[in-house]
């Protein structure tokens, strides 16, 4: 695997500043005003906007922390952003065409934007699963083959403690949603929650929110209520606070382009080995597990590729010393894999200092 011209990567990277400029001129209108607020002995910036009229309240709305610089350069910024869609379309239309980088299915893309647009992003949500993995190609500069990215599905993971103590909700995810697609309608967690831990339309494509596993016996099998996430409750899932840990900007090749929230590509690619290991064994679960392999194998390559493989290493470490547990799912996962790949992926670890014997299941 090659990394695209180097003309494409640089239009990749402006793309994705173009459109989070954008986003962020959308989120804020010219007439509000950014404050600091300290929260916790750490500053964060809001965002106060008028009140549109007699009579109504002024809003303020969650930016984010103050120490992020993306975050800092737009504040100091903003009233100069301008939006350029146009332009932002004609660099989508040919990363696509030319530079050969994957874009979603229209209607994920259409689903992503809409939840953009809403503000998930800003509340610190991270798009997981394959739609995420179709941006990496573009945050990479590699080409991902198309087949690796087809889903069924829209998944958002966020942090329990950033949902509880942000101050700021996104508006109802079921109108959002409906707005897309009027046929969505909720799924309730098996435990019997009031809340719904995500939504499905009629034509069996779902939208899915999930959150790290808190620890405590008294949260197992129940959904995590999560204030920031419009009325909806978060499947907790072991290992995704591993996924979800220090995640990326990056830009999904959709009409003009929108500014997600990803996992760290090198996280993606170990927990995809992780979670493999650990799907239930039947077709269905035989054809997840075939899919999550192939992505780590695939992102493997591109981080190499990308020159990231001492970011992996330390990524692949992490995981490896957390545990017993953690090691056996990375063993068995890569004993799952076909055996060219396997040996590949065994001689990566071991280049990564990484040295065990693979558990073949």
């Amino acid at each position: 695997m090659k990394q695209i011209d180097l003309m494409y990567r640089t239009m990749t990277a402006e793309l994705s500043e173009r459109v989070f400029d954008a986003s962020f001129s959308a989120d804020f209108p010219i007439e509000g005003r950014f404050v600091p607020v300290t929260v916790k002995d750490r500053k964060y910036w809001y965002f106060d906007q008028p009140p549109e009229g007699a009579g109504h309240r002024q809003d303020r709305r969650y930016v984010g922390p103050a120490d992020d610089p993306e975050i800092n350069k737009r504040v100091e910024n903003f009233r100069a952003i301008k939006d350029d869609a146009k332009t932002r379309r004609k660099y989508v239309s040919t990363l696509v065409r030319e530079a050969g980088l994957p874009e979603p299915d229209r209607f994920s893309g259409n689903i992503i934007e809409a939840l953009a647009n809403a503000g998930i992003f800003r509340l610190r949500a991270c798009l997981v699963g394959s739609v995420a993995f179709s941006a990496y190609g573009g945050l990479l500069g590699v080409r991902l083959p198309a087949s690796s990215m087809r889903t069924g599905d829209a998944d958002f993971a966020q942090d329990y403690a950033i949902s509880s103590e942000v101050g700021d909700s996104l508006p109802p995810i079921l109108e959002i949603l409906q707005d897309v697609d009027p046929t969505f309608r909720p799924t309730m967690h098996r435990s019997g929650s009031p809340r719904p831990t995500g939504f499905v339309n009629r034509d069996g494509y779902k939208v899915e929110f999930l959150t790290g596993n808190r620890g405590s016996d008294d949260h197992m099998d129940k959904p995590a209520d999560m204030p920031a996430l419009g009325g909806v409750s978060a499947e907790p899932l072991r290992f995704l606070d591993f996924l979800i840990r220090d995640p990326v900007r990056a830009v999904m090749l959709h009409k003009s382009g929108v500014s997600v929230v990803v996992p760290d590509p090198c996280r993606y690619a170990v927990h995809k080995m992780i979670v493999a290991s650990r799907r239930v064994v039947d077709t269905s679960g035989a054809a997840k597990r075939e899919k999550d392999l192939r992505q780590a194998v695939l992102l493997f390559e591109a981080l190499d590729a990308a020159n990231r493989r001492d970011d992996l290493a330390d990524v692949a470490k992490e995981a490896w010393e957390r545990g017993e547990a953690w090691r056996y799912a990375i063993q068995a996962g890569m004993g799952y894999m076909p055996k060219r790949e396997r040996a590949a992926t065994a001689a990566l670890f071991r280049d990564l200092g990484i040295n065990h014997e693979v558990t073949v299941p």
